[in-house]
């Protein structure tokens, strides 16, 4: 099949010289490499329109760029653009980036079919032949990798050694101004899918985006360090986080000092993915001012995700959620985790780190902090835990408030290391107990904690640096139902009938 990589070029191009204007993809399949975006320029993709970007990764040249937080070298995006305005992505076509030539996969994760299709298409199985991989390189890369950047390597040169290990984004657009996406379907992406970063006024609605469950990195959106942005009327259905907001990681993130701010997302619905809508782990440079509202999640291993670690840094804040509807979640509903670890919510669980032993470090510029978030009028039907709020003891999640949140789940909430903790109509129908538990908690406010009948115990409290900690309308009718421990400071928690 003839490849199509120039005819895209000289249609942008002309257009451009034009002064701007829209570059129509009519129905049909076109196989191209990687298509540069220009200024005023919209691309119009036509109903019945494929685009599919070739396998041939020598169209792919390396390109100084930042992938996971850290400024790297990666292969060209099949969809790029730098310091552009006025540009558009529109209609009803198909953007597909034949991601499945560019990933690692283990053989678990695939039917026997899949998995003989795969080794067929060539590659190298792993001498255990549990996995599958696309080169020597790809291997060779992946040796000297650290989250998917071999940071060790300095030079272009030693780069273009693990080539094929450098998968790209789809859709990279770095430094734009007035951005639209609106109606195609972008899929099968070698890495992330779409990544806007450091982008300003961008709109991404009416757009499918999907990427097989077992993609590597296969993240729907990650929205990084950009300011006045909107999501609206997707759907997602992906390997990886599905909607991912971020702002860098560690010391350059904190170098870059572009927090992600006045983002709003609305009337999406996440299917499988590692979260619904997650902040972080890289949000070095900060999120601020995020507000999701109307959404869905129908079997995602979390659906509001919070992560970070030590070492990050960064202030999330200002974040409000309201109207959530969820079912069958793997892990937890909503979960907010200070201590990430890289593995999916999933990974952990199966590991048996879900829970940590707290230590008291210094706080630094290094310590992430999460403060002032809201969350109410919340459904879900079928969790692992409902709720899990873990702060570090030096820095803890600070001004949390929940109301109206209703969950059928295994275990019901844990919360952990939290200062200024509001809950008002909580209601958690569990498996087991406790159905709350605190731990090293303070100014803690819960008005309003329902279950099922004759729950024992309904609430634990325990940990010595326990606070402040207000209990109203718990329907408490026997001391069993209540267990506080002995370490808890005299007369701080109190039970309000």
């Amino acid at each position: 099949q003839v490849i199509c990589t120039q005819a895209f070029a000289d249609a942008i191009n002309t257009v451009s010289q034009k002064g701007g204007g829209r570059v129509i993809i009519p129905r049909g399949i076109w196989l191209t490499g990687p298509i540069s975006l220009k200024s005023n320029i919209e691309l119009h993709t036509e109903t019945g329109a494929l685009i599919i970007f070739s396998t041939d990764k020598s169209l792919y040249p390396l390109v100084e760029t930042n992938f996971e937080g850290f400024n790297t070298y990666r292969c060209m995006s099949p969809i790029n653009g730098r310091n552009l305005e006025n540009i558009a992505i529109t209609g009803k076509g198909i953007f597909d980036g034949s991601g499945d030539a560019w990933r690692s996969v283990k053989k678990e994760k695939l039917t026997e079919s899949q998995w003989k299709k795969l080794v067929a298409s060539g590659g190298i199985v792993s001498e255990n032949g549990k996995n599958w991989y696309p080169s020597q390189q790809f291997i060779d890369g992946e040796k000297v990798a650290e989250m998917n950047v071999p940071r060790s390597l300095k030079t272009r040169t030693e780069f273009e050694k693990v080539k094929d290990f450098l998968r790209p984004v789809m859709v990279s657009l770095i430094s734009c101004k007035k951005v639209l996406i609106d109606g195609p379907t972008f899929q099968n992406s070698p890495a992330w899918n779409i990544h806007p970063l450091m982008c300003e006024d961008f709109t991404l609605r009416n757009t499918s985006v999907r990427n097989p469950w077992y993609s590597q990195n296969g993240d729907g959106i990650d929205i990084e360090s950009c300011k006045n942005s909107i999501i609206h009327d997707c759907s997602f259905d992906v390997g990886d986080d599905a909607i991912c907001i971020k702002s860098g990681k560690d010391q350059e993130g904190r170098d870059r000092k572009m927090p992600n701010e006045n983002l709003i997302v609305k009337n999406c619905i996440v299917f499988h993915g590692h979260g619904g809508v997650t902040v972080g782990s890289e949000m070095s440079g900060g999120v601020r001012n995020l507000h999701v509202s109307n959404c869905t999640f129908i079997g995602t291993d979390v659906g509001l995700r919070f992560k970070s670690n030590r070492g990050r840094g960064g202030v999330v804040e200002n974040i409000y959620i309201s109207n959530i509807e969820m079912m069958n979640i793997p892990t937890q509903a909503i979960s907010f985790n200070l201590y990430y670890s890289g593995r999916s919510a999933s990974e952990d669980m199966e590991a048996g780190v879900e829970g940590q032993v707290p230590a008291l470090l210094p706080v630094t510029e290094e310590t992430p902090q999460f403060k002032n978030i809201f969350i109410s009028n919340v459904n879900c039907k079928g969790a692992f835990q409902g709720i899990l709020l873990q702060g570090l003891p030096e820095m803890n999640l600070e001004n949390i408030g929940l109301e109206n949140i209703r969950m059928e789940a295994v275990h019901g909430m844990t919360c952990s290391d939290a200062t200024g903790v509001k809950i008002k109509n909580l209601t958690l129908i569990t498996k087991k107990t406790p159905v709350a538990d605190f731990k090293n908690s303070k100014d803690v406010i819960v008005d309003g904690l329902y279950t099922q009948a004759a729950v024992f115990p309904l609430i634990q409290v325990a940990g010595p640096m326990t606070g402040s900690t207000i209990l109203k309308n718990l329907g408490i009718t026997s001391d069993k139902q209540m267990i506080i421990g002995k370490e808890v400071p005299k007369n701080a928690v109190r039970v309000v009938k």
